[in-house]
């Protein structure tokens, strides 16, 4: 059975529940998804249990990003786990700067992989480190929200919160975030 820590952290969005394994993330997601974050953690490791985890490196990392400190959770270390595949994916949701987005398209060709939109888009929805590898900055080719497994209201709000114009009438249930 693996042992894994589980730091809960109140943000403007509600409660994150961030994974540990050892010394590194491989899973954030929120708490109003949680069947989501147990399938995650199923498929990855089997048999698993949680213990609580002590504020710490990814509660103070997720209060610098919400203060306005954009790039706060770029140091926190990860494991996605994934295939390869997958792993070029999230590698390249990480290397997407705050305040801007691209698109499946402009990711599969920064993997030499054009036309692999659809399977681009597939990682993207099985992102388990949601926020680290901030998928929430993909949109689609017409600048359309697509879907964001913590719902497309978050993502407008963190698209906002980070700088990027999203009509105010779309920044929906959480209100304007407060950089």
């Amino acid at each position: 059975m693996t042992a894994l820590r589980v730091e809960r952290v109140e943000t403007p969005l509600g409660e994150a529940h961030v994974v540990w394994s050892g010394d590194a993330v491989v899973a954030l997601d929120w708490a109003d998804c949680a069947s989501r974050l147990h399938g995650w953690l199923d498929h990855r490791y089997g048999t698993w249990s949680t213990e609580p985890a002590p504020a710490g490196q990814a509660t103070a990392a997720l209060d610098a990003y919400f203060g306005g400190a954009l790039d706060a959770l770029n140091e926190l270390p990860v494991d996605a786990g994934g295939t390869d595949f997958q792993g070029q994916v999230w590698t390249a949701l990480r290397a997407i700067p705050a305040g801007t987005t691209t698109t499946y398209s402009g990711i599969a060709a920064s993997l030499e992989r054009p036309g692999a939109d659809r399977a681009v888009g597939a990682a993207n929805g099985r992102n388990p480190i949601s926020l680290v590898l901030p998928c929430h900055r993909v949109i689609g080719a017409g600048g359309e929200l697509r879907g964001y497994a913590g719902g497309v209201r978050r993502k407008r709000w963190l698209l906002a919160h980070e700088g990027v114009a999203v009509p105010a009438e779309q920044v929906g249930l959480f209100g304007s975030p407060s950089p």
